[in-house]
């Protein structure tokens, strides 16, 4: 009896074994035999795996482009301006607090601006701005003026009116000039005055001028006591205004870089004794930390009390 031949050898038992050892060993097999068996599957896979995935792509749209700056940050300073900087920073702490004259000259020295820039006064205090009776807050009328021309708004009625025009007042009036602050938000002037007969109308204006500083207060001295033609003098030719933050500094202008050392040199003094003399009697301790002088683009340069 004749033995049934095999139609096709590559089916025989070993044969199949092989080529699933082939198969388990060969990575690249087993991917194409996992692979679909349909075109459109397989090219649809292919184009998922190549394109990013649609929070990305939407991350990278909205995006915008820095050229390697942060945004909202400055330019980076370059090396001839920081070693420029960093040298001045060294000699001023070797030399320490100096006394006024000496500081006016130091900050001429060191003024790189080319425009006009103004001087300030900053004061470190010893008091606990927590406790309401050792706020510190005031106005003080500088010998030479501050170099600026202040605008000066004056609430008051009657026979002041023609007083406060006068005396070189930017703004008079009364209930018409409130309204026009409360309700058009207008607010194109430097110091606000008023008469102590217009607080009632100008209470009602604490939410707009009071967060700006503006609002008038019998302790900074804008609400007129007295002659309304010496209060709006002193104002437009420089009369400060101060009060202490929340970490006890007050900062003030105190004057022009154009202005002569001399009177630079009495603005400051008359600023410091003004504040000194502000001194609450709840104060304890050291009252006077410490005074820096300072121009719009200088570095600050400490000063001797």
């Amino acid at each position: 009896m004749a033995k049934k031949a095999t139609s096709n050898p590559s089916e025989t038992p070993t044969n199949v074994q092989e080529a699933q050892d082939a198969a388990a060993g060969d990575p690249g097999a087993k991917a194409a035999s996992d692979a679909p068996k349909k075109g459109k599957g397989k090219a649809k896979v292919e184009a998922e795996a190549v394109a990013p995935p649609p929070v990305a792509a939407a991350e990278s749209e909205s995006k915008p482009k820095t050229k390697g700056k942060a945004p909202g940050m400055p330019p980076r300073r370059g090396k001839k301006l920081r070693t420029l900087m960093a040298k001045i920073k060294n000699d001023l702490s070797k030399a320490g607090p100096l006394p006024v004259k000496q500081a006016i000259a130091t900050l001429k020295q060191h003024k790189r601006a080319k425009f006009d820039e103004t001087v300030e006064i900053h004061m470190s205090l010893g008091i606990d701005t927590k406790q309401s009776d050792q706020l510190v807050r005031g106005a003080v009328a500088l010998p030479h003026g501050i170099g600026k021309s202040v605008r000066v708004l004056v609430f008051t009625q009657g026979e002041n009116v023609a007083k406060a025009k006068a005396a070189g007042a930017d703004h008079v009036g009364g209930a018409e000039l409130a309204e026009k602050i409360q309700k058009e938000g207008w607010l194109d002037f430097d110091v606000a005055l008023a008469t102590a007969d217009m607080m009632g109308v100008v209470g009602r204006l604490g939410k707009v001028l009071g967060p700006r500083g503006l609002m008038p207060s019998p302790k900074a001295g804008t609400v007129i006591q007295g002659d309304v033609t010496a209060t709006v003098k002193e104002f437009k030719a420089g009369k400060v205004e101060y009060r202490a933050d929340a970490t006890g500094n007050v900062h003030a202008p105190v004057g022009k870089m154009s202005f002569d050392d001399g009177k630079l040199a009495e603005n400051i003094n008359t600023f410091i004794e003004a504040v000194r003399a502000a001194k609450p009697a709840s104060a304890k301790g050291n009252y006077l930390r410490s005074v820096t002088l300072s121009a719009t683009m200088s570095p600050g340069i400490r000063v001797t009390l």
